[in-house]
């Protein structure tokens, strides 16, 4: 059931996006398939996606690193979407994934092969999620090139998640 937090009396429909529109920060409006609006509606799929990975992961401490990548992603919509938003701590976030990704990789047999999207139902799930990553990447890359620290970002969320798809196919975790 969902709370009220606020009390405000809000509808969740305006109307203002019927003509194919939708308001940027600062209200300016495009249209709906506007490259800009792909891409930061890329990086929003790509949270709904890690949502459903959060719940079906047991892992305390996947649940948390999913809900931090969450969250910069909300970051990075918000930058994409036209709000004055300092992105420059994802390097070090990139920096963690690598970190992660190297501990990941210790564990888990030499990859000699290209290997298929399946296995554990987790597993599945972080493929699609790596997949969606991937084509979150793409939009971005379309909507504007020069957003390095957010294509580096989302290419290396790709290479943890491919980790991470390959660690629940070895092992369900389970804490």
């Amino acid at each position: 059931m969902d709370v009220d937090i606020l009390s405000v009396n809000m509808s969740i429909y305006t109307r203002t996006g019927d003509d194919g529109t939708t308001a940027l920060f600062g209200g300016k409006r495009l249209l709906k398939s506007d490259l800009q609006i792909e891409a930061y509606g890329g990086l929003d799929e790509l949270s709904a996606y890690l949502g459903l990975l959060i719940s079906k992961t047991k892992n305390k401490d996947d649940k948390e690193l999913f809900t931090f990548i969450q969250k910069d992603l909300y970051q990075m919509m918000g930058y994409l979407a036209g709000a004055k938003i300092n992105l420059d701590y994802l390097a070090k976030e990139i920096i963690k994934f690598e970190k992660i990704i190297d501990t990941l990789e210790l564990k888990l047999p030499k990859l000699t092969q290209f290997i298929l999207p399946q296995g554990t139902e987790l597993s599945v799930h972080a493929h699609i999620a790596r997949t969606i990553c991937r084509r979150a990447e793409r939009s971005v890359v379309r909507y504007d090139n020069a957003l390095k620290i957010v294509i580096r970002y989302l290419n290396r969320l790709s290479d943890l998640l491919f980790m991470f798809a390959r660690t629940y196919n070895t092992n369900e975790v389970v804490v």
